[in-house]
C-alpha cells in the first residue's frame, strides 16, 4: 500500500513539473516548441505511470513473499505445539493408566492384608490356647520332678548353676590358658629376638660400689696430723664433710665411710689436697672443702656434658646435665647410677629402633632413657617417689610430655600414655635385673624368697611351696584328694598373676604346680 502511494506522488510530481515545463517553454518558445513540450510531458507522464505500475507490481510480490514466509512459520508452530500438546495428553493417559494400576494393586494387596491379621489372631488365639496348657503340664511336671528328686525347683536351680559355674571356670581356665601358650608360640619369638638383639648390642661396665672408700697414706705418720690436738682436725672434717673418718690400725690406710658417694669423693679429694700441702688445721681444712665443692660441681657439669655427648642427646637444660653429671656418684643396689642410665639410654634405643618406630621416636626414647633416674639425685630432700620427681623436675625444664611421662610411669606410678613409656619400664629391667648388674643384701633376699613361698602355701590343698634357682621358679606341692588336674592349671595361673601385681621382683619367676597321687600297700 505504501509503495502505490510512493509511486503515485511520484507521478503526480513528474506531472507537475512537465505542466510547469510546458507553461515556461510555451511562453519563451513558439507553438512547436509548446507541442514538443506537451509531447514531452506526455510521454515524461507515461515513462512516470510505467515506473509506478513497476515499483507497484515489484512491493506487492515482496509483500507476497513476506506473508507466505510468515504463513509458513507460523503454521510450523501451529504444528509443533501441536504435537507437544498431543505427547503430553498421551503422557498424562499413561500416567493415568499407571496410577490406575498401582491403586488396583493396593487395594488388593490391603484385602490380602486383611485376610493375614485375621489368620494371625486366629494363629495367636491358639497358641494363647497351647501356651496355657503347655505351662499346666510344666508346672504339673515340676510339681512330680520336686517331689521325686526331693528338692525344689530354687534349690535344683542353685545346685545345677554351682555345677555350671564350676565347669565354666575350669573350661575358661583352660581356655585361657591354650590361648597364652598360642601367644607366647607366635610373640615369644620375635620377642626374645628383639630384646637379646638389644642386650647384645649394648654393654657397659658395671662398678659395684660400697658404702666405704679406702684412702690410702705415705706412711702412719700423717694419721696423727689428720687427727690433729685432741681430734679437732678430725672433727672439722668430718662436719665440713658429712663423712665419717675410721682411723684404726690398718697399716698405711684411713676408711672414709658415707652412704653418699658425692660427699665421700668431696671427703677424699680434699683430704688429699690436705696431704700434699702439709698444712692441716680447721681453717685450712673449711677453705679446701670449699674449694673441693666447687670443684666437684664443675666436674659434675662436665661429666654430664660428656655424657651428653656421648649418646648424641642434644638441647638438655643445664639443671638437667647437672643432675646427669651427680648420678656419676650415686649408686643402686650397687649399680652405678650413671652407668645404668646410659645402658638404658642405648637399649631403648636400640629397642625402639628394632620396632621400627621411626628416627624421631628412637630419640626421645634415647633421652628419656638417660633420664628415667634423675630423681634419685634431687638438690633437695623430698616426699616425692624418685619417678614422680624425676617427672616434675624435667617437666619444669621443658621437656618432651612423652619423656615426662616415660619418667614418671616407668615404676607404673602413672599412667602409660605413649608408645616409649614401656620402652623405657621394659629397658630399666634389662639394665638391672641381667645377672652381675646388681647386688641384693641377704636379709632382703631372703625376705623375698619367703614372701613367695608362704603366697602359695595361702592358697587351699597346698602341701608345700619351695622358691629355687634363687627365686627364678616357685614349684608347689598340693594334695591329689583336695586338687584336681584341671585345678591346678587354675592354681598355677591364680599364683602367677598374684605374683605379677603383689610383688617386685627382677626378670620372671616360673610357677610349677605338682599334683600326686601315691597309692601304697605291702604285699605279707
Amino acid at each position: 500500500m505504501e509503495s502505490t502511494i510512493i509511486a503515485a506522488v511520484v507521478a503526480i510530481g513528474a506531472l507537475i513539473i512537465g505542466i510547469f515545463l510546458g507553461k515556461m517553454i510555451f511562453a519563451r518558445n513558439t507553438q512547436k516548441q509548446i507541442d514538443e513540450a506537451d509531447a514531452l510531458a506526455k510521454k515524461t507522464l507515461e515513462d512516470a505511470k510505467t515506473l509506478a505500475e513497476t515499483l507497484k507490481e515489484k512491493k506487492l510480490l515482496e509483500a507476497k513473499e513476506h506473508f507466505l514466509q510468515l504463513k509458513s512459520k507460523h503454521d510450523k508452530d501451529v504444528t509443533q505445539r501441536t504435537q507437544k500438546l498431543t505427547d503430553n495428553e498421551a503422557r498424562l493417559k499413561q500416567q493415568q493408566q499407571s496410577f490406575n494400576d498401582k491403586t488396583s494393586a493396593l487395594q488388593r494387596q490391603i484385602q490380602e492384608n486383611e485376610k493375614l491379621k485375621e489368620n494371625l489372631d486366629n494363629q495367636v488365639k491358639s497358641f494363647n490356647i497351647k501356651r496355657a496348657e503347655l505351662e499346666k503340664h510344666h508346672e504339673e511336671h515340676v510339681r512330680r520332678l520336686e517331689k521325686v528328686a526331693g528338692l525344689s525347683a530354687e534349690e535344683a536351680k542353685v545346685e545345677l548353676m554351682e555345677v555350671v559355674k564350676e565347669e565354666a571356670r575350669t573350661r575358661a581356665m583352660a581356655y585361657v590358658k591354650d590361648i597364652m601358650e598360642e601367644a607366647k608360640v607366635n610373640a615369644t619369638k620375635e620377642a626374645k629376638k628383639i630384646i637379646i638383639q638389644t642386650i647384645q648390642r649394648t654393654g657397659a661396665e658395671q662398678t659395684i660400689e660400697n658404702a666405704i672408700t679406702v684412702f690410702n697414706l705415705e706412711s702412719d705418720e700423717i694419721k696423727g696430723q689428720i687427727i690433729g690436738r685432741e681430734g679437732r682436725n678430725i672433727r672439722a672434717l668430718e662436719a665440713a664433710t658429712g663423712v665419717d673418718l675410721v682411723i684404726d690400725d690398718t697399716p698405711e690406710a684411713i676408711v672414709l665411710s658415707c652412704f653418699d658417694p658425692l660427699r665421700r669423693e668431696i671427703a677424699r679429694l680434699s683430704l688429699q689436697r690436705l696431704v700434699q700441702d702439709g698444712r692441716i688445721h680447721p681453717a685450712r681444712i673449711e677453705e679446701v672443702v670449699e674449694k673441693t665443692k666447687k670443684l666437684i660441681e664443675e666436674q659434675i657439669m662436665e661429666i654430664g656434658e660428656r655424657t651428653i655427648i656421648e649418646l648424641g642427646v642434644h638441647g638438655l637444660h643445664k639443671d638437667l646435665v647437672r643432675l646427669v653429671g651427680k648420678m656419676r656418684f650415686r649408686s643402686s643396689y650397687g649399680q652405678n647410677l650413671l652407668m645404668h642410665s646410659k645402658e638404658t639410654a642405648n637399649l631403648c634405643g636400640i629397642m625402639a629402633s628394632e620396632l621400627g618406630l621411626g628416627q624421631k621416636v628412637v630419640k626421645l626414647a634415647k633421652r628419656a632413657g638417660l633420664l628415667h633416674d634423675i630423681g634419685k639425685v634431687p638438690d633437695e630432700e623430698t616426699e616425692l617417689s624418685h619417678a614422680l620427681l624425676g617427672a616434675k623436675v624435667a617437666e619444669r625444664c621443658g621437656e618432651h610430655a612423652s619423656i615426662v611421662n616415660a619418667i614418671g610411669a616407668h615404676h607404673d606410678e602413672m599412667e602409660m600414655l605413649f608408645i616409649i613409656s614401656p620402652i623405657v619400664q621394659a629397658c630399666d629391667a634389662i639394665s638391672g635385673a641381667r645377672p652381675g648388674a646388681r647386688r641384693e643384701m641377704m636379709q632382703s633376699y631372703m625376705e623375698r624368697i619367703k614372701d613367695l613361698e608362704n603366697l602359695a602355701m595361702a592358697y587351699n590343698g597346698v602341701e608345700k611351696a619351695y622358691a629355687i634357682q634363687a627365686g627364678r621358679e616357685l614349684r608347689v606341692m598340693v594334695e591329689a584328694d583336695k586338687v584336681s588336674d584341671a585345678d591346678s592349671e587354675k592354681l598355677s595361673f591364680e599364683i602367677a598373676d598374684k605374683i605379677q601385681k603383689e610383688m617386685q621382683y627382677p626378670g620372671q619367676i616360673k610357677v610349677t604346680v605338682i599334683r600326686e597321687l601315691r597309692a601304697v600297700n605291702l604285699a605279707r
